[in-house]
């Protein structure tokens, strides 16, 4: 079966699937896992002339702004097209990505797909690749599209974290800022944090299962707010796409930064910029000065 039937492990990619041991399935792509971890320390100077904490707290965006696939997407995709005599360049296909992940989370917005049919999701998703590949350059019709992308999710694959993610988390929560999670996920958050690694550096997780609307609707935001007791201008909410995360959290009041890990994230985003959670101890010591 394609997806979950709850649509519980839906990412702009289809369903998690954990690794096994058995990969004999999938031969045609054999990859080494890297190691976790940075030795990178970012600043983080979030006081006034008092002492006093302005800004409060810190959500993240969790998919593609805290963790990414393993195996990449980019090879699982590469290796597909192969496979169906497809040639595509890996930033061709990071590029791919970009563009078919705003359609993705505007979909996702006006009708979740976690909600939809298996034919309905299936029917979605087959347009969502033919939309990479041809942003990649290669047009295809809409029947090998789905063919490419049912061999790419057969793929088992798991999350990891950004080798920046463990390292900012960490120095926010040594600075004293309340750290968190804001996602459309739809899985058990406390037990995906967990195994990921990144559970002893959160204060809070807030899904879209639980509080029963995506972002950048107000309410998943407003449950944030209410966890860390905190005026909205003082939380600052980072991810990876304008609507969803930056355009929702300022529709609360919150203040918002976009991530740009690929360098092909989407244009017109009226907040500040950054490629790397490297780059947030000394932002958030700007926006504690505006």
């Amino acid at each position: 079966m394609l997806f979950s039937p709850s649509g519980s492990d839906m990412t702009p990619h289809g369903v998690l699937r954990p690794h096994s041991q058995n990969h004999s399935h999938h031969a045609w792509l054999v990859l080494e896992c890297p190691r976790f971890g940075s030795t990178h320390r970012p600043g983080f100077f979030n006081h006034d002339s008092d002492g006093v904490l302005m800004i409060k707290a810190v959500s993240f965006d969790f998919y593609n702004t805290l963790v990414r696939f393993w195996p990449p997407l980019e090879e699982i995709q590469r290796a597909a097209c192969h496979e169906l005599g497809l040639t595509v360049r890996e930033d061709a296909i990071t590029h791919g990505y970009a563009v078919a992940d705003v359609l993705f989370n505007r979909e996702n917005e006006e009708h979740p797909l976690s909600q939809r049919s298996e034919e309905d999701r299936l029917e979605f998703f087959a347009r969502y690749e033919q939309l990479i590949l041809e942003t990649a350059g290669i047009p295809v019709t809409l029947d090998l599209a789905k063919r490419v992308w049912k061999m790419a999710m057969s793929v088992p694959k798991d999350f990891i974290p950004f080798n920046d993610t463990v390292p900012a988390l960490k120095q926010l929560r040594e600075a004293g800022y309340k750290v968190g999670i804001i996602t459309n996920l739809r899985r058990d958050l406390n037990e995906m944090c967990e195994k990921v690694g990144l559970a002893p550096y959160l204060d809070f997780t807030v899904g879209s299962e639980e509080v029963g609307k995506e972002k950048p609707h107000a309410p998943i935001f407003m449950a944030a707010l209410e966890r860390v007791d905190a005026a909205p201008e003082e939380v600052v909410h980072v991810g990876d796409q304008v609507r969803s995360d930056v355009m929702g959290a300022q529709g609360v009041g919150m203040r918002a930064v976009l991530i740009d890990r690929s360098g092909y994230g989407p244009n017109g985003a009226d907040c500040p910029t950054i490629a790397s959670l490297s780059e947030l101890g000394e932002l958030l010591e700007k926006l504690d000065q505006a």
